[in-house]
């Protein structure tokens, strides 16, 4: 059993698609595919259920999973075991950013870890699936550290330490007939076109389960993946949204009214637990820590 046939099956598992999985570890589809059945031959099980459309894990295969994310994390933190040795610390670290990041410096904070650590890679990445991607990336060994604003982590092998916090704001066009009220009720907005964010992204989950809550129903016609672009849409009358205050303050002109009840946005950062989380992830994770404390 070799190591790269578990993170061709967790990536496997992770897109529930051969070719997407493929494209996500930069190998050849036939070549993953191989090496997957190889690995389901050596064991004498199925890990993959290939009767429908979509495949989908066995029951062994589930079983599997968790250990197979755990070896990787081993292995990960295995290579890093000897950056105690050396006299400066090395390796990479890849940290996933989001569209906002918000009363974080984030730029500031890597000049400073850059300062201390130049021989040190920090590679951005972002995610369509918003937080939820960046934490299963965590758990399946492919991303050391990520900003998320979900407040729960789906899995053992990751942990959230909470940087920021802030409200979240009704935006809307100057024109909009609740653009002078003092505070818009979360009732107030059924069958308003309210702009949608991805499904994964912790602002689109927050505001879903809030405006469930209130037995609210919003129209969306939009889904956007930037709030530039949302800013636009709401410029020009097509929609009004709920926005984390540091994002609807880039657009000065537009009315921000609070919510009620509240609603709050969080930025925590995510990475693996303490026991497979390499020198140079802790390192950068302490950076931010203390540029937000100050």
């Amino acid at each position: 059993m070799e190591l790269r046939h578990l993170e061709y099956f967790v990536a496997v598992a992770a897109e529930m698609n051969f070719s997407r999985a493929a494209q996500r570890i930069h190998v050849v589809q036939s070549a993953l595919s191989a090496a997957v059945g190889r690995l389901e031959k050596e064991l004498g099980l199925e890990l993959f259920d290939r009767s429908k459309r979509q495949i989908a894990l066995t029951a062994p295969g589930e079983a599997f999973l968790e250990h197979a994310r755990e070896v990787i994390h081993a292995a990960h933190r295995a290579r890093s075991s000897v950056d105690d040795f050396r006299e400066k610390l090395t390796g990479t670290v890849t940290l996933g950013t989001l569209m906002s990041w918000g009363t974080l410096n984030l730029p500031a904070a890597l000049r400073e870890f850059r300062r201390s650590n130049p021989l040190v890679t920090v590679r951005l990445r972002q995610s369509l699936t918003g937080s939820a991607g960046h934490l299963a990336a965590i758990a399946d060994g492919q991303m050391d550290l990520a900003l998320v604003s979900i407040n729960s982590s789906p899995s053992p092998l990751v942990v959230l330490r909470e940087l920021t916090r802030e409200p979240m704001v009704f935006v809307c066009e100057p024109t909009h007939p609740l653009a002078d009220a003092a505070r818009v009720r979360l009732v107030d907005l059924d069958r308003e076109d309210l702009i949608q964010f991805p499904v994964g992204w912790g602002i689109r989950q927050r505001v879903d389960a809030a405006l469930a809550a209130a037995g609210v129903n919003p129209v969306g016609a939009y889904e956007v993946a930037d709030y530039a672009i949302a800013a636009e849409l709401i410029r020009h009358r097509l929609a009004t949204a709920i926005l984390p205050i540091s994002a609807a303050n880039r657009s000065p002109e537009l009315p921000k009214i609070p919510v009620h009840p509240p609603l709050t946005w969080t930025l925590s950062i995510a990475s693996a637990a303490p026991q497979y989380i390499s020198r140079a992830a802790t390192t950068l994770a302490d950076t931010l820590v203390s540029l937000v404390d100050r």
